[in-house]
């Protein structure tokens, strides 16, 4: 997985920020996905800081996997102050079409563990072609 950090700052407004990744707290995901119907995944994180907002989606599928992170833009132009919990919990979605009959395995990225290497809650959803 790559998470991608970038600075940027335009000339005519003064906005200074950068990317940063937060790890994932937890997912709400069904036992099962329904075959061609959309779903909406709930993905929960915590806001390091008032100057933490939520950007995007790193999503990279692979076959029938799918490594997802939560991707913030920093203002680095603003005095920044941290949120205690549980203010600071964010809950945002990511909507989600099954395209295949098999199942679905979601990485989801819970940040770097005390050697550097990514840890991810993986979470693998089987797809049947109707509901039971």
């Amino acid at each position: 997985m790559i998470v991608t950090f970038a600075s940027c700052s335009t000339d005519d407004d003064g906005i200074n920020f950068f990317f940063e990744a937060v790890p994932v707290q937890s997912v709400e995901l069904p036992n099962t996905f329904v075959r061609g119907e959309v779903y909406s995944i709930k993905i929960k994180y915590l806001r390091p800081t008032n100057c933490h907002n939520f950007n995007s989606f790193d999503y990279t599928p692979v076959n029938n996997e799918r490594t997802v992170a939560i991707i913030n833009t920093v203002f680095t132009d603003r005095s920044c102050e941290d949120i205690e919990e549980p203010e600071n919990e964010v809950e945002v979605a990511l909507n989600f079409l099954p395209g295949n009959s098999s199942s679905y395995v979601f990485r989801f990225w819970q940040g770097r563990d005390t050697d550097g290497e990514h840890q991810f809650l993986v979470v693998e959803v089987p797809v049947v072609e109707f509901d039971d």
